[in-house]
């Protein structure tokens, strides 16, 4: 890798306001399960269903985030300002309507889907309080997920920063005045969460359609169906990856209390530091679909292929880190001895896989800012299917919680050799915005 390139200064003023917004929101999660942690094992193991649940839940969504922003991105290019500013307004109503739909549907599923986690006794009663009452909060953290992707994709990186450190800050507040304060327990945690989505809902929107003639702001159909024509091939990717990680938290429920919570302290820090990774992905998909719009094809090869480094060196950077405070991370989260060693067990796998991490989602950035979904999408489906079968295998051989990491690091060695395949033939390269 050269030290320099044309592309970094551009990259990184692209990628560290993403970083700070990428970085925070799991922070959500991860005061949670800080909080939720000193409460007992119970507590946290029902933490652990309930938050891979909703993180399934907001990954298999993030089609609205990452669909349009590539769709304005590639718009800007093209010089059609108007039609981008159409398509924000779009994931707006798109995001609200998705919303609505998956929040009624948790508050009334909430018991069968964590039966089908695995969840048994008192761990599943409150992780069935917390997704009922963190399922009010959905509506408004849809709609983030849409605002961000449109000011991703007309390059306002600086204000998604603000609101979600914003709402990470009012989230650590209420959750220690409703857990700690008002003695609510796991409930406490919940609500303080969704309270903070709420506003954060809000001041995307206000700040969206502020930006917006009121003819912008109107539902379109034509438009409406642009973002789900890339927004359904990166729905199947995610729900592919995701149902991978489901069935991972599923197995290593199976393998007790104190697996699932190792699973669920290991499981949250690599959501952190892959989103933190993906500040590189974001940066490709803006670049990448306004160079493609231009029809500069060159710029977004060479671009992509600097994005794809700058991201396996984070990646190392965070292996060494994760090797070397082995014995430091997982007590913030716990005290609990099985647990801590159970989180010894996967650790290793857990801090080398980070590289290849980098790498995946440099790939994954570059592939969605050109709208290569089809491809993105068959790829993941075989990556699951290979992952899976090494889950199923872990648990019939009683293979433990490496097993259940063995088979997540597999997922990733397979969607990499797929990307980095696809990457170098160039036919990703489609120019224009029709």
């Amino acid at each position: 890798m050269k030290l320099r390139s044309p592309h970094d200064r551009e990259i990184l003023k692209l990628a560290v306001p993403a970083l700070g917004a990428l970085a925070a929101e799991p922070l959500y999660l991860l005061v949670d399960t800080a909080i939720v942690g000193h409460l007992g094992r119970s507590q946290l193991a029902a933490l652990g269903i309930a938050a891979t649940i909703l993180g399934g839940l907001f990954a298999i969504f993030n089609f609205l985030q990452y669909g349009t922003t590539a769709q304005v991105a590639r718009a800007g290019g093209a010089g059609q300002s108007e039609i981008a500013r159409r398509l924000g307004a779009q994931a707006v109503w798109l995001s609200l309507g998705f919303g609505i739909a998956v929040s009624a549907l948790v508050a009334v599923l909430a018991e069968p889907l964590v039966t089908l986690m695995g969840g048994e006794g008192q761990a599943a009663e409150y992780a069935v309080t917390y997704l009922r009452i963190a399922a009010i909060g959905f509506p408004a953290a849809f709609l983030a997920l849409g605002g961000q992707g449109y000011l991703r994709g007309i390059a306002d990186l600086k204000t998604p920063l603000v609101i979600v450190i914003a709402g990470n800050v009012a989230n650590v507040i209420l959750e220690v005045l409703f857990v700690y304060g008002f003695g609510w327990g796991i409930a406490g945690s919940a609500a303080g969460t969704a309270i903070a989505q709420l506003g954060m809902g809000a001041a995307f929107v206000f700040v969206i359609l502020r930006g917006m003639r009121r003819a912008d702001a109107r539902p379109r159909l034509v438009l409406a169906q642009r973002v789900l024509t890339l927004g359904k091939w990166i729905f199947l990717r995610t729900t592919s990856l995701i149902g991978a990680f489901v069935l991972a938290g599923a197995v290593a429920t199976r393998f007790g209390e104190a697996s699932i919570a190792a699973h669920q302290i290991a499981f949250q820090l690599f959501i952190f530091l892959a989103l933190v990774l993906d500040a590189v992905a974001i940066a490709g998909q803006i670049i990448v679909g306004r160079e493609l719009g231009a029809g500069r094809t060159e710029r977004a090869y060479a671009a992509g292929e600097r994005m794809i480094w700058l991201s396996v060196a984070a990646g190392g950077v965070f292996a060494v880190a994760m090797l070397a405070l082995a014995g430091v991370l997982p007590r913030i989260f716990t005290s609990d001895a099985a647990v801590l060693d159970e989180t010894a067990l996967l650790w290793p796998l857990f801090a080398l896989m980070q590289p290849l991490n980098g790498a995946v989602f440099a790939l994954d950035g570059i592939l969605i800012g050109a709208g290569d979904g089809p491809y993105l999408a068959g790829s993941m489906v075989v990556a699951f299917l290979v992952c899976a079968v090494v889950l199923l295998a872990s648990l019939a051989g009683d293979w433990g919680i490496r097993g259940v990491w063995a088979a997540l690091v597999l997922l990733i060695v397979v969607r990499l050799g797929a990307m980095l395949t696809r990457f170098r033939r160039g036919r990703w390269l489609v120019t224009g915005w029709a």
